[in-house]
């Protein structure tokens, strides 16, 4: 039997570096298809050897999209081995700086990464689906995406000082106190950056109907769904406990302790990437398939806690009778996670208690072990650090939060492949959608690539031409 390949190289308007491949029987049906993750950076090696109070600020430098994100589970993981608990405030602005991350960073992916192909549709000219296109074209929805995220830039750049790569959040606790005029400048924004996102809400709604077959085949199948809620099952970025909800929406577990993920969570590799593929425990690998980000959250939560978001969340798990399974919906669930980052910012900063010049706790490595815990834009992100008697790192485990959607990216892009791909008319806009499909879970590769034991590896050398001068084999 002849097999042939279809490369998608690179995937494109994603963060980071990855290929697709689908592979077509001798009939030239779909028989697989699989997302190459291309880059690979050893985050867990580079950290062993620094003190443990660097962490945060080095770890931030594991990406430009969401430092701020591993700021937050990088400090909480020196809080458990300083073992102490830091001040009220501190806790509120961290929460604050996390959410202006989410902020950005989902204006980022919906306006620029993915509204390329839900303005202009999946079959528009490649030339003109792009933001340059989306400018030409929808010019008010141009402009409104970026100054949302330049909205969230600026609360991250008023707290923290600057907006990418920001050492504001230390072991302990944040290093400078809020000042009044900066909560004062954030608070004024708000009303603004409300009334883009929900401009965008209803443009959404009103187009749903479009993509109607692209919901059908986006990654659209059961899995469990996972990550952190509140103590009253409240959507939760910062804190909380995991709870797993499955396709039905019940509740497969709950109450689990986040510094015991190795408990619910285990990690695999596959040889053809270098995206680690985590799996719920329980159901074995590959079986334990699960998803993270805004459509898990919102699929878990009993509720946002805010009266703009808890309506849309309300008509947003209106879709489906359980849980919201479709992965195109990703695009749905992030407007109204945005909508629920102003309002839960604006509810924190008019807490008098934010403004407390107490934010930080100082002490000694008292603890071994430190395991921090929270939700990135793109899901649950877990950083785990083991130190010695002076506080330096001794080992490291990272598990990004792109790493647990891998499966599902996989199946998915499987899914769309089979529905769109035909090796006898093949079309631009049937691959688009394959490569939207990862889109729609708006990976971010380059901080989400780490090993887990010695994975294969093909060196190759080649020369001016092309040519194949010489290689070198690691593995099967």
């Amino acid at each position: 039997m002849s097999e042939r390949r279809i490369v998608i190289d690179p995937v494109t308007r994603i963060e980071g570096h990855a290929r697709v491949t689908v592979y077509l029987d001798d009939s030239g049906q779909v028989r697989d298809a699989r997302l190459h993750v291309t880059q690979f950076r050893a985050f867990e090696k580079l950290c062993e050897g620094r003190p443990f109070t660097e962490m945060p600020s080095l770890m931030a430098r594991i990406c430009g999209i969401c430092p701020v994100s591993h700021l937050i589970a990088s400090a909480k993981a020196c809080d458990q081995i300083l073992g102490t608990r830091i001040p009220p405030a501190a806790v509120q602005l961290r929460r604050v700086l996390n959410l202006a991350q989410l902020l950005q960073s989902h204006a980022l992916n919906f306006f620029h990464l993915s509204g390329p192909d839900l303005l202009l549709g999946m079959d528009a000219e490649p030339a003109r689906r792009n933001l340059f296109g989306m400018i030409e074209s929808h010019p008010e929805m141009a402009r409104d995406g970026i100054r949302l995220r330049q909205f969230g830039q600026q609360i991250i750049e008023r707290l923290a000082g600057k907006r990418i790569h920001p050492a504001w959040v230390v072991p302990g606790g944040v290093s400078e106190p809020l000042a009044p005029e900066a909560r004062d400048a954030i608070l004024a924004g708000i009303p603004e950056a409300r009334a883009i996102v929900q401009r965008a809400l209803n443009w959404f709604k009103s187009a749903i109907e479009r993509f109607r077959e692209e919901a059908a085949a986006f990654a659209n199948f059961p899995t469990l769904f996972l990550g952190l809620v509140g103590e009253d099952g409240e959507l939760e970025h910062y804190d909380g406990h995991v709870r797993v909800v499955d396709a039905a929406g019940r509740i497969v577990a709950d109450n689990l302790a986040p510094e015991r993920y190795r408990d619910y969570i285990g990690e695999a590799v596959e040889p053809d990437s270098y995206l680690k593929s985590p799996y719920y425990k329980p159901e074995g690998y590959p079986d334990g398939i699960y998803r993270v980000g805004p459509l898990a959250r919102l699929n878990i939560a009993d509720r946002c806690g805010t009266r703009g978001s808890d309506q849309e969340w309300a008509e947003f798990r209106q879709l489906e009778r359980g849980a919201v399974l479709s992965s195109f919906y990703y695009h749905y669930a992030r407007l109204v996670e945005m909508l629920y980052a102003l309002e839960r910012i604006e509810q924190l900063l008019e807490d008098r208690q934010i403004l407390s010049r107490h934010v930080r706790a100082h002490a000694a490595a008292n603890h071994p072990e430190g395991i921090g815990v929270a939700e990135a834009p793109r899901g649950l992100l877990i950083h785990h650090y083991r130190v010695d008697e002076a506080g330096v790192v001794q080992w490291a485990n990272l598990i990004i939060a792109t790493g647990h959607n891998n499966l599902a990216m996989n199946r998915g892009i499987l899914q769309a492949a089979r529905r769109f791909v035909h090796a006898d008319r093949l079309s631009e806009g049937a691959l688009n959608r394959v490569e939207a499909v990862i889109r729609a879970f708006d990976p971010c590769l380059s901080c989400s690539t780490h090993a887990v034991g010695r994975m294969p590896l093909v060196i190759e050398l080649r020369g001016p031409t092309g040519q194949l001068l010489d290689e070198v084999k690691r593995g099967a």
